[in-house]
């Protein structure tokens, strides 16, 4: 089984949250790669079997420059047997809280065989620990043994 963890950071926060996913799969047995967006090959999309997209929000609620790549990749190529998850940071003082983490969730609801979402306000904190542990133990369910 093959695993991921594809994300973009403008401010850090992101790529905070990145890490922490990646180090509970890991300390989980996972052999997962930790890719930025800028340096993920998109013709190995489909080579995967668990995927977890992690972005910012910017502007209004929108999907990062970086980031549409990647989300016309899952529209366009075929990755249905795909277990997804997406997470991201932002600020509930703008209207649309993780708007790109929504944007995803739609999309890969459709594409893919989409299992958790993760929105955590600003700067991941210890308290977000626990829900990181959530998110990539319902990612990777199948795999670890109970």
């Amino acid at each position: 089984m093959k695993a991921a963890i594809i994300y973009t950071s403008i401010t850090g926060n992101t790529e905070v949250l990145a890490e922490q996913i990646y180090e509970v799969m890991v300390a989980e047995d996972i052999s997962v790669d930790l890719i930025t967006v800028d340096e993920f090959d998109y013709n190995t999309l489909a080579d995967y079997d668990f995927l977890a997209v992690g972005t910012y929000t910017w502007d209004n609620g929108e999907i990062p420059l970086e980031m549409e790549e990647l989300f016309t990749a899952f529209e366009t190529q075929d990755v249905k047997h795909i277990m997804t998850g997406v997470f991201g940071t932002g600020d509930s003082f703008y209207p649309y809280y993780c708007g790109a983490v929504d944007l995803f969730r739609d999309m890969l609801y459709v594409q893919t065989d989409l299992a958790v979402t993760l929105k955590v306000e600003l700067m991941p904190q210890q308290e977000d620990l626990s829900r990181a542990k959530q998110f990539s133990r319902r990612l990777v369910r199948p795999l670890v043994t109970v």
